[in-house]
């Protein structure tokens, strides 16, 4: 999502608060170690899981066996939320990227992912690619890859005179 439109919600955010940059909220999401994803099970509650995920050419991937609730979520409603941040109320920045999740199958973005995976937790995420989707390394598969097609970016700042509700949208003149 390159160069969205970015617009502060004044009314959730500190008198004079200025709007979270997209590199501020570029930069949590490509630097978090953890997310949460929320997807709908077919009854419509809500399920919630940790994960981690990388941030690739403006765009949030994440991975999931087949037969995990997540993937099973997604295959009746795409409808997602990828959630990081901080566990305070008075720092920091949470970023929510809200989309559709779409399997990945190419087999030249999925290497490319795959090193991602391994250069961002050094080498603690090892997986190989094949059969449209990752293997873990040395062990069983199929795991299937996701990109969040994000419809908005969140970002909530926190801090004392600081907090901020900004909403980057793609630009899509």
């Amino acid at each position: 999502m390159a160069e969205p439109v970015t617009e502060i919600d004044v009314r959730f955010s500190a008198p004079g608060a200025r709007a979270t940059s997209w590199a501020a909220a570029r930069a949590a999401l490509e630097s978090a170690q953890l997310s949460w994803l929320s997807t709908v099970r077919a009854d419509g509650r809500p399920h919630v899981t940790p994960l981690v995920s990388v941030w690739v050419d403006d765009a949030a991937f994440f991975c999931t066996g087949p037969q995990e609730q997540k993937a099973v979520n997604l295959a009746g409603n795409p409808h997602v939320v990828l959630t990081t941040g901080r566990d305070t109320w008075d720092r920091g920045l949470d970023v929510m990227v809200e989309g559709a999740a779409v399997r990945v199958t190419d087999q030249e973005l999925l290497t490319r992912l795959a090193a991602a995976w391994r250069a961002r937790w050094d080498g603690s995420w090892r997986y190989a690619v094949g059969d449209g989707g990752f293997h873990h390394e040395g062990g069983d598969g199929p795991v299937h890859v996701y990109e969040i097609r994000a419809a908005k970016v969140l970002a909530f700042g926190k801090g004392a005179n600081a907090f901020t509700h900004t909403r980057h949208r793609p630009n899509l003149r």
